[in-house]
């Protein structure tokens, strides 16, 4: 594939998750985010975008979101767990993407606040129709998805180069 062809980049926060007393890396989801988070991947599928590598937190709440978002999808992209994801910064996130082989169009990013949330905000240098006024107006909830879409290698991404195309929230 030409590095010249548009990526998409679908930045996909986790459903809502319990607070059972255990480690925050291992909360599960609630029973209201596996709802959202099946919801989430019908959604997901309805936007066309074919995932060639989906990239998730290692944390429970985040592996359970993307088995039951996976689900809904007509293809099911390679998943790597990645432990850098979890608790990670936008610029974090951007050293993440900035890995991905060139040969990947699609990627889905499944990962926390306020990373999630902060990097869609940092690569969306423009934004089409009124996604970014939806997005600042409903900040990201649980099993919340923005897509952005950027031309040329991932090693390139960094912040502004993108365009704000969708926002989807559960209540949406």
């Amino acid at each position: 594939m030409s590095v010249a062809e548009p990526r998409r980049i679908v930045l996909f926060r986790h459903a809502k998750a319990d607070w059972p007393q255990v480690a925050d890396h291992e909360r599960p989801l609630a029973e209201r985010g596996r709802t959202d988070a099946a919801v989430a991947g019908r959604r997901l599928a309805d936007t066309g975008v074919s995932f060639d590598l989906a990239l998730c937190s290692t944390a429970t709440r985040t592996r359970e979101t993307w088995k039951l978002a996976v689900h809904e999808l007509p293809h099911r992209p390679k998943t790597v767990y990645e432990e850098r994801v979890y608790d990670a910064s936008p610029g974090e996130l951007i050293t993440v993407l900035n890995e991905t082989p060139d040969d990947m169009r699609n990627v889905i990013l499944i990962g926390h606040n306020p990373g999630i949330q902060g990097l869609a905000e940092v690569l969306s240098g423009s934004a089409e129709g009124d996604a970014r006024e939806r997005m600042s107006r409903r900040g990201f909830p649980a099993a919340a998805f923005a897509v952005v879409s950027f031309e040329g290698s991932w090693k390139a991404l960094e912040p502004g180069v993108a365009t704000l195309l969708d926002y989807w929230a559960p209540s949406e």
